[in-house]
């Protein structure tokens, strides 16, 4: 039985390597028992082997699956010791995610604190931009008031002499008193309009000296209200009186002491009659014009728009007309035509051989070579030349083209009249610019090229005009006087 057991035991162990190579069979033997017998081929044997060893190979078989016992266990403890680290490896990643988030967080707390740290140098460079400009305005005003006081000396300078060649004259005239003629009056002033002024002592005090009676041309009157001849309301004619200056505003700032305002005698859309402009002269660069709605705005200091000139203007003698600001570029003898409306420079124009930056200003000084003026006539250049020695020329221009239409010279020294302006096509000057009682002493007809003496009483209310021109549409003088913006009435004669 044993033996039976080990043989059917080997046929499994054979039939389980072979498959389906092994044959099982059954039969009786010759006492009716039943008998099973298999068929195995052998790749290797050519007989059956014995029954040790198929112990043998039975035995090989069981070490064989120990063997394979022992190594399943050792695949699972490595699996187990896989699992181990794969849960590791799944709490890394999320300790690791916590660090992202973490890192994320700071990434975003950098980028805040480097747009707080741009934005604070974007302050500090509007800062060192805004000191930088300061500093500049305060280099501007410091050297303004050092020719502020060159010109202040130089006034004090000038004054002394002055009294003492007034007194000189006075000594020397006083025995002529009362024989002259008005005839020799009126050649004497002539005379004396062609001096030499190249000494600028004495400036001011000819001007004063030339004066000559009114009652030479008309009537004397002592009402400072109305002439003795009647204005007539429209229509051109002769200046023969002008009011006391009514104050519009006083200019806040040192570079207000000299400077134009100036209203459009023939505006043109969208400014009217009402606009009114205004530029502060003292200064190396002057560049800013304000612009003003109304009188009444103007009045309470509120500008609706500031205009910044291309090029820097020269002095007060600048004008606006037909929607334009025409003034002379700084250090030089050209005109420029500013559209107001579309903010662009139309024409620039040389004027032919005028004296510019200081040749031929009038007796305050101030660069005021080339005086632009306007009257019911049109656009004027009030100016002088090397060739005429610093007598007064006269040219009409064009305003569109800024070209010369006529020429006129005339026989008054600017540098001994302290402004000037144009009514009617005739040049009016005044004697000063700081005396109270000043006078408008001189006309040059365009109609006849002559001239003649006035005395019309002129105020310089505040002691220091720098710009007198003439609204042909209010019929006033505006000018400025010592920071003060200030307008006069005038009458005219019928002609």
């Amino acid at each position: 039985m044993e033996v039976l057991m080990t043989c059917l035991l080997s046929i499994w162990v054979v039939w389980g390597a072979l498959g389906s190579t092994v044959h099982l069979h059954k039969t009786n033997d010759q006492d009716g028992r039943c008998i099973y017998s298999f068929t195995v081929p052998s790749a290797n044997e050519a007989s059956c082997p014995s029954p040790d060893e198929t112990v043998t190979a039975l035995q090989a078989l069981q070490r064989e699956s120990n063997a394979q016992r022992v190594e399943l266990e050792s695949a699972r403890a490595r699996l187990g010791l896989l699992e181990n680290l794969v849960d590791q490896l799944h709490g890394s990643q999320a300790a690791r995610g916590s660090s992202l988030s973490v890192m994320g967080l700071l990434r975003r707390e950098v980028d805040s604190l480097k747009r707080e740290q741009a934005q604070r140098d974007s302050q500090v460079s509007k800062l060192e931009a805004t000191i930088s400009d300061l500093l500049q305005d305060k280099s501007g005003l410091e050297e303004a008031k050092r020719q502020l006081e060159e010109e202040k000396t130089e006034l004090e300078r000038r004054l002394e002499s002055s009294s003492q060649e007034t007194a000189r004259l006075r000594a020397s005239q006083c025995t002529q008193t009362g024989e002259a003629p008005s005839g020799d009056s009126l050649q004497g002033s002539r005379e004396v309009s062609k001096w030499d002024m190249e000494n600028l002592d004495y400036q001011e005090m000819k001007s004063e000296l030339t004066e000559v009676p009114a009652s030479h041309l008309f009537p004397e009157n002592p009402s400072p209200s109305i002439p003795g001849t009647e204005a007539a309301d429209t229509g051109c004619g002769m200046l023969v009186w002008v009011g006391e200056p009514v104050t519009f505003r006083k200019a806040e700032t040192i570079a207000g002491k000299y400077g134009v305002w100036m209203k459009d005698a023939e505006p043109v859309t969208p400014y009217t009659h009402e606009t009114t402009w205004r530029v502060d002269t003292v200064g190396t660069d002057i560049r800013q014009v304000f612009e003003y709605e109304n009188t009444d705005q103007f009045i309470k200091g509120y500008p609706s728009k500031v205009h910044v000139l291309p090029r820097s203007m020269e002095s007060t003698g600048a004008v606006v007309y037909q929607g334009s600001l025409y003034f002379q570029r700084r250090k030089s003898r050209i005109l420029a035509k500013y559209n107001l409306k579309t903010e662009v420079v139309e024409v620039q124009k040389e004027l032919p051989s005028a004296g510019y930056h200081g040749q031929f200003p009038y007796s305050w000084g101030g660069y005021t070579d080339i005086d632009l003026a306007i009257d019911e006539l049109g656009l004027w250049a009030i100016y002088s030349t090397a060739e005429v020695r610093g007598a007064i020329v006269l040219s009409k221009l064009e305003p569109e083209t800024l070209e010369i239409e006529q020429t006129w010279e005339t026989n008054i020294r600017k540098q001994s009249v302290a402004n000037a302006f144009m009514i009617c096509g005739s040049l009016y000057t005044i004697s000063s610019y700081s005396s109270p009682e000043a006078s408008v002493n001189f006309v040059y007809h365009t109609s006849t090229g002559t001239s003649s003496p006035l005395n019309i009483r002129f105020e310089n209310r505040y002691r220091y005009s720098s710009m007198v021109d003439y609204n042909p549409a209010e019929r006033k003088l505006l000018a400025w006087d010592n920071f003060h913006m200030v307008a006069y009435d005038v009458k005219l004669s019928k002609m």
